[in-house]
């Protein structure tokens, strides 16, 4: 099963990096990646809309640990609704890889989150996905996999 699955993430991150690439785009490097990240993880936890509207590519797709799938507008509109507050985004264990005009990020993360004004405590495996097209680098996929309780 985990060879299924980790051969449907690399398909899919191709899939990413054809599309990114058939639409124009520039090389990424590694620390771009990993400051974009930086970014949309402080962004989120102050609930900067405005950053997470520019760091966010309009076709995010974002795998949630619950197996919940949002967009760009659901992703962010949960936020400013309150039903999501991140208060705590923590990574771990990062391996960056880029393609050209494409980077992944693939790691652990440890996040303290409130959903509907339940407190938990989240801990994953997690594949960020961030492209580089018109000078901007933005976050275009995220999937994660929760954790077996220790």
């Amino acid at each position: 099963m985990r060879r299924v699955a980790a051969a449907m993430l690399c398909f899919a991150s191709i899939a990413f990096a054809t599309a990114v690439h058939a639409a124009g785009c520039e090389p990424i490097t590694a620390d771009e990646a990993v400051k974009a990240e930086d970014a949309r993880y402080a962004a989120q936890m102050s609930n900067d809309f405005a950053a997470m509207d520019r760091l966010i590519a309009n076709d995010l797709v974002y795998i949630h640990s619950s197996a919940l799938v949002d967009n760009k507008q659901t992703y962010i509109e949960s936020m400013r609704t309150g039903a999501v507050k991140y208060r705590v985004m923590r990574r771990s264990d990062v391996v960056v890889r880029t393609f050209g005009c494409v980077a992944t990020l693939t790691g652990n993360g440890n996040f303290e989150v409130t959903v509907n004004d339940k407190e938990m405590t989240v801990e994953l495996r997690f594949h960020a996905i961030w492209a580089k097209r018109d000078g901007k680098v933005q976050f275009i996929s995220w999937q994660a996999t929760r954790l077996p309780a220790k």
